[in-house]
């Protein structure tokens, strides 16, 4: 059976090239029945903090990962690893300085691996120093801790990023000395910025706590995640994580550096937006606007209509909160620019002065109404339509861009649309 697993340390949040990494393991265990475990490497005990190590899990969650049997902690291990590290250097393959363990390296051997990514990489143990087992303060070392707790769990498969490639040749020799079955490794090209650089902060987010912070879905995010590094095939984009389990192939990996593109994750956000039900998104807005302090007495009726009018013109959630204020106080924020060009000049005051009076002596406030009240008046006073669509939009919502006019006046309602456009035109 096929046995993946995800070790993440509880140093940090969890970066969005550790969530890549843990998605791709995810779907090599679930296309193939089998199973993903979790190692927490937490051997930094200085560094290592609690609330990490939440932040990750619920993480791992909120991206719809999974993962099989209970998580294994490495700072609970610490006598295996001793006892291991006893055990080689009493067979004369190792020795000890001080307080330390350390591996005896057998120079001038060559080491192959047939990487599932990359194919066959070459190493040669000349290049390769004697490699510490036990710190002296009694901490085991990565490479030596990973393999025991690899062989204990049984991992068939490793599949991590492309810095882990010069570890995988002292790993094997650690395999071979304890006489352990060497796993298949698989080596991902790591996430680089659109310039070629290493990711960071001026790329966008590198947590995937700020890109949920941000207002990107959760399906969203590992959509996108998918397609760095790896196609389902043809020009498709969009690929529901269900879907992806059923086309997922290692072999169809690129061996290249993926590079990351924020308009790209924010088109594919936007499309998993627009195609949620009203209903679907108005729990998860109304999080994102409480967080934000807005709405908070809104009914939900009302919240469902600014939600089916800007879904569709939003790329997250948090677009949405900035947007849609205008809806629900009047502490809104307004375009000074857009004042200036479109509420300055008399002309644009005297047209929102007739278009209030033609307002105010109609019932009937549907956008449809509003916009034939609109033609017949272009059509009367012989002007362009933007020279009423322009000032009545920046004097009901302090914005040049929206929804349609219309549909934000219907909405908004006929009291508050005449009160804001009085206030503007005076």
């Amino acid at each position: 059976m096929v046995r993946v697993r995800f070790a993440p340390s509880p140093t940090g949040y969890l970066h969005i090239g550790s969530a890549r990494t843990a998605l791709f393991n995810w779907l090599y265990a679930r296309r193939y029945g089998g199973k993903l475990l979790l190692r927490i490497e937490d051997t930094d005990k200085t560094r290592s903090e609690e609330r990490f190590l939440k932040e990750i899990i619920e993480d791992l969650k909120w991206l719809g990962l999974d993962w099989d049997e209970e998580p294994i902690y490495q700072s609970k291990r610490f006598e295996i690893y001793r006892n291991a590290a006893e055990e080689i250097v009493r067979q004369g393959l190792g020795y000890r300085e001080g307080e330390a363990y350390i591996f005896k390296v057998d120079k001038g051997r060559t080491i192959e691996i047939d990487d599932m990514i990359h194919g066959k990489i070459v190493f040669n143990t000349d290049e390769i120093k004697d490699q510490v087992m036990i710190k002296s303060d009694g901490s085991p070392v990565y490479n030596f801790c990973c393999v025991i707790d690899d062989a204990y769990l049984k991992i068939t498969h490793i599949i991590r990023g492309d810095d882990h490639v010069s570890n995988t040749p002292k790993q094997i020799l650690f395999y071979e000395c304890l006489g352990l079955n060497i796993p298949k490794f698989g080596h991902m090209p790591l996430i680089m910025g659109p310039d070629g650089s290493k990711l960071s902060k001026r790329h966008g987010g590198v947590s995937v706590e700020e890109y949920k912070k941000e207002g990107f879905l959760p399906e969203a995010l590992v959509n996108y995640l998918l397609l760095l590094g790896w196609s389902p095939g043809g020009d498709k984009e969009i690929i529901p994580l269900a879907e992806a389990v059923k086309k997922f192939d290692i072999n169809n990996m690129k061996g290249v550096q993926a590079k990351f593109d924020i308009q790209k994750l924010r088109w594919i956000n936007g499309e998993y937006i627009a195609a949620k039900t009203d209903g679907e998104l108005l729990g998860i807005i109304k999080q994102y606007m409480a967080v934000a302090g807005n709405a908070s007495a809104a009914p939900d009726e009302k919240l469902l209509q600014v939600i089916k009018l800007y879904k569709v013109r939003i790329k997250t959630l948090s677009e949405f909160v900035q947007m849609t204020d205008l809806f629900f106080s009047d502490s809104y924020q307004v375009e000074e620019k857009g004042v200036a060009k479109h509420l300055s000049s008399q002309e644009s005051k005297n047209i929102l002065t007739d278009f209030v009076s033609r307002l105010e002596k109609t019932d009937d406030f549907s956008h449809k109404n509003i916009e034939d009240i609109c033609r017949v008046m272009v059509e009367e006073k012989k002007i362009k339509a933007g020279q009423v669509i322009h000032p009545t939009r920046v004097a009901i919502s302090g914005k040049t861009t929206g929804a349609g006019l219309f549909e934000m006046m219907e909405v908004l309602g006929k009291s508050k649309v005449i009160e804001r456009m009085k206030k503007a035109s005076a």
